[in-house]
């Protein structure tokens, strides 16, 4: 096996239990990985259907690209962005066949937003139309590997009161209710989804 492709517990001289204690450690590194093991789910679980062409990962570095993937589906290209669910807000029916919980929804890092009314705002949410489809990773509700696809326009709006109105219409809630089975506006088909934006962009 290649030096790049060498499983980490080795090239690490590190053990599974060792690993384990450190993500148990810090709840804050287990967010992270889960994050970008989700990336690569996403990617193996559904990017790799042989309908969609040009799977793209830009750098994470790189703050003028939007989006954790972006693919070509019927000659259109497509934005995905990737989320997962916050471990504390998750709650299950007394039944056990209805889960819900909240995904964070936001960027990474605080930036300056310019709005069409010339109004600017220094703020973590994510701008309407910034990227096309929401992927939110379900490992957190059975720690099965699903996912659930959202349209960006079907998305709720953020509410805060300091923002102004024009504010709020254009930015999407940094939290976003989910749940499983999906509800409008999520889907578990991620080609339904896409074949619902083709149509939009034709009228």
């Amino acid at each position: 096996m290649s030096k790049k492709g060498k499983n980490i517990l080795s090239k690490w001289h590190i053990t599974a239990e060792d690993l384990t204690e450190v993500i148990n450690a810090n709840p804050s590194l287990r967010g992270m990985i889960l994050g970008y093991l989700a990336e690569v789910k996403l990617r193996k679980e559904w990017l790799t259907d042989r309908r969609i062409k040009n799977v793209i990962k830009y750098d994470d570095h790189d703050r003028s690209r939007k989006g954790d993937w972006v693919i070509t589906y019927k000659r259109k290209q497509f934005i995905l962005e990737v989320k997962s669910l916050q471990t504390n807000t998750i709650k299950c029916d007394e039944s056990g066949c209805k889960w819900s919980g909240k995904a964070q929804c936001d960027a990474s890092d605080r930036r300056t937003i310019k709005f069409k009314d010339g109004s600017k705002l220094e703020t973590t949410c994510l701008l309407v139309g910034e990227f096309d489809i929401l992927a939110v990773n379900l490992f957190a509700f059975e720690n099965k590997w699903r996912f659930v696809f959202a349209k960006n326009k079907d998305l709720s709006r953020s509410t805060f009161k300091k923002y102004s109105k024009t504010q709020r219409k254009n930015l999407l809630a940094s939290l976003v209710e989910v749940t499983w089975p999906p509800s409008p506006p999520f889907k578990d088909d991620l080609f339904e989804v896409l074949d619902e934006l083709i149509q939009e962009r034709k009228r």
